[in-house]
């Protein structure tokens, strides 16, 4: 985002739409997928994090009363996608984490061009295996870029927690990787 959360915010206050549309597109795919993670249907994430945007803008002389708009929106999407679950099916009563479908995306950096397409595909296999909250977990700290703090307090857990799941999401991947490879100073190995 060019300009600061906090500076769009206390424009979006007095109106601006162009800092509004800046918040809106730094943040509605994270939310949308998100969304997606706990009602399972594109079209629903997009109406509930649409849904969202549209009271952030009619409510909009309220904005500075946020601390911290991308936790805000992210607590009020769960909330919202937890509501839109409890409409949908009263009968089924689910722990919210145990039965997410957390989307990872592809990221393309410096250091991934450089990996191997199979140990990118085995990250990513190891990444689809771990237990919907861990993943949930993994993918806002490293995707979505939230610190640890912001992780535990949208999804109600300690920031103990959270760095307890980040240390079995990073076991795991090193230890599959360790599996697959052999490396040396200049090389890497497939082992067969």
């Amino acid at each position: 985002m060019g300009l600061g959360l906090s500076i769009l915010q206390s424009q979006v206050a007095v109106g601006d739409t162009h800092a509004f549309r800046q918040i809106f597109d730094a943040l509605f795919s994270n939310l949308t997928k998100f969304s997606f993670s706990f009602v399972h249907s594109k079209e629903a994430a997009t109406e509930i994090v649409d849904e969202l945007f549209v009271q952030l803008w009619v409510k909009r002389a309220d904005i500075m009363k946020i601390n911290d708009l991308r936790v805000y929106l992210y607590t009020a999407t769960k909330n919202a996608s937890l509501n839109y679950i409890t409409k949908k099916a009263k009968q089924i009563e689910l722990e919210p984490y145990e039965n997410l479908q957390v989307q990872m995306t592809d990221v393309v950096s410096p250091e991934q061009i450089m990996i191997t397409k199979e140990i990118l595909q085995k990250i990513k296999e190891t990444i689809d295996s771990l237990p919907p909250r861990c993943k949930l977990i993994f993918k806002f700290v490293r995707e979505d870029g939230l610190s640890y703090s912001e992780a535990a307090e949208i999804l109600g857990l300690s920031i103990k927690t959270i760095d307890s799941q980040m240390v079995i999401a990073v076991a795991r991947i090193r230890a599959k990787l360790m599996n697959v490879i052999e490396t040396s100073p200049n090389k890497i190995y497939f082992k067969k």
